[in-house]
């Protein structure tokens, strides 16, 4: 009986934080103007005191004292701030719920080579984390599968929607690596010897290049049509060598970043470098090189003794000053409703404040190549927008009031302000 009973407390636990209760906005049935508002195009300037005219799920027009069809819905936003979406890189939100509930962790396959996997298969488009993003700004989210050193394929989901179909942006917009270990760890909690921790740095790295010279052997047969069988894993990679697919490298140590430079160059790779956390270090090579990356060490200690104590916030102007073109994310789950506090805070130590804007919208949306869709505020693009009551990019002044994705509204309510709402009560 105690088994049964522990049983149905564990399925209770995990139905409870596998689902949210709030409906997907319906699909915009009149024109809408945002009137008066403060536009943070990203591409065209800051537009003080202008409407925005969405028609039919799009972006129809932006100008002061817009001529407004007799049937819109009219909304004042005198004084508010307008920003494009807000788009959220290298995340697994949708795919873990409760890091300790085994039952809604879903991020993690199986294996050292899963190319096949795909992001968007095990999102969980009911998670209840989804509506707290949303109600810092984010409108979209790269679902990322994690894994060893290939991890899967990742996908643009917007965050509004019953499934996946309904909310795909783009599906499997890339491949993953996570590049080998270059160092040596001497924490108390590595048990491995030096020699035991290169030896296996070394393997790891030849059993990249491998899977590699595999796959693009598998891509020349099936050029030449020689193939006999069909090989998921390699499927999955064939757009890397005919350019239609992004390479996304996860890697921080210079070391690391600078043997990715060297391995994609010699494939010829469109990629992007994810994580980058000692892109400070080497930022003239990468501009040099054309590297984008996306930079997801906002925050944290410094990682080595002489390193300054505010490294981390620094490093998106050094990657500016050097000419980078660059996003900023914020990896995880939970932590990606910080995203736009993180580009905050990058401004707060040096980094210009239009840059940071488009490090968290046009960038990000020009690295999974949805920008002429997403990203800004352009007539022809969705009418994705969020309306904020103060900076978007301050923790303080923030407070995010709307937002429509391809201009249905999207209901705010989460269960972070239920519980607010429930405790401010509380005597």
């Amino acid at each position: 009986m105690k088994k049964l009973v522990l049983a149905a407390m564990a399925a209770t636990v995990t139905l409870s934080a596998a689902a949210h209760d709030i409906v997907p906005g319906e699909a915009q049935q009149q024109p809408i103007v945002l009137q008066g508002g403060t536009l943070f195009t990203i591409t065209d300037g800051v537009k003080t005191d202008t409407d925005l005219l969405l028609v039919d799920g799009k972006i129809s027009a932006i100008g002061q004292d817009l001529e407004v069809p007799s049937d819109a819905q009219v909304i004042d936003v005198s004084g508010k701030h307008i920003y494009p979406s807000v788009i959220a890189l290298d995340t697994t939100l949708g795919l873990t719920e409760i890091e300790a509930v085994r039952a809604t962790e879903d991020s993690n396959e199986a294996g050292d080579i899963t190319p096949e996997v795909s992001g968007h298969v095990a999102f969980n488009p009911d998670s209840e984390v989804i509506p707290t993003i949303r109600y810092n700004g984010v409108t979209h989210a790269q679902i990322v599968p994690q894994g060893e050193l290939i991890a899967g394929r990742s996908s643009l989901l917007q965050l509004d929607g019953w499934t996946y179909e309904d909310m795909g942006e783009r599906l499997n917009v890339g491949v993953h690596v996570n590049w080998p270990r270059v160092g040596i760890s001497t924490s108390w909690w590595e048990s491995r010897s030096p020699e035991e921790q290169r030896k296996a740095n070394a393997e790891a790295r030849k059993h990249l290049e491998r899977a590699f010279v595999q796959a693009k052997a598998y891509y020349d047969a099936k050029q030449a049509g020689e193939l006999e069988g069909t090989d998921l894993r390699w499927e999955a990679m064939l757009g890397l060598f005919d350019g239609s697919s992004t390479l996304f490298v996860h890697a921080n140590d210079q070391r690391q970043i600078e043997e990715a430079m060297e391995f994609t160059s010699e494939y010829g790779f469109d990629w992007v470098l994810m994580g980058a956390r000692d892109a400070w270090r080497i930022a003239d090579q990468l501009a040099e090189a054309e590297v984008r990356v996306v930079y997801g060490a906002p925050y944290g200690l410094p990682t080595r003794h002489d390193e300054g104590f505010d490294q981390a916030f620094a490093t998106p102007a050094a990657l500016a000053a050097a000419g980078v073109d660059f996003a900023i994310s914020y990896p995880g789950y939970w932590d990606v409703r910080n995203l736009p506090f993180a580009a905050g805070n990058a401004v707060a130590y040096g980094l210009d404040k239009d840059a940071a804007l488009e490090a968290i919208t046009l960038a990000p949306a020009k690295f999974m190549g949805v920008d002429n869709e997403v990203g800004s505020l352009e007539v022809g693009k969705q009418a994705t927008v969020v309306v904020s009551a103060g900076d978007l990019l301050d923790p303080i002044g923030q407070k995010v009031e709307m937002m429509f994705i391809e201009g249905r509204l999207v209901d705010l309510n989460n269960r972070h302000l239920q519980l607010y709402n429930k405790y401010k009560q509380k005597p």
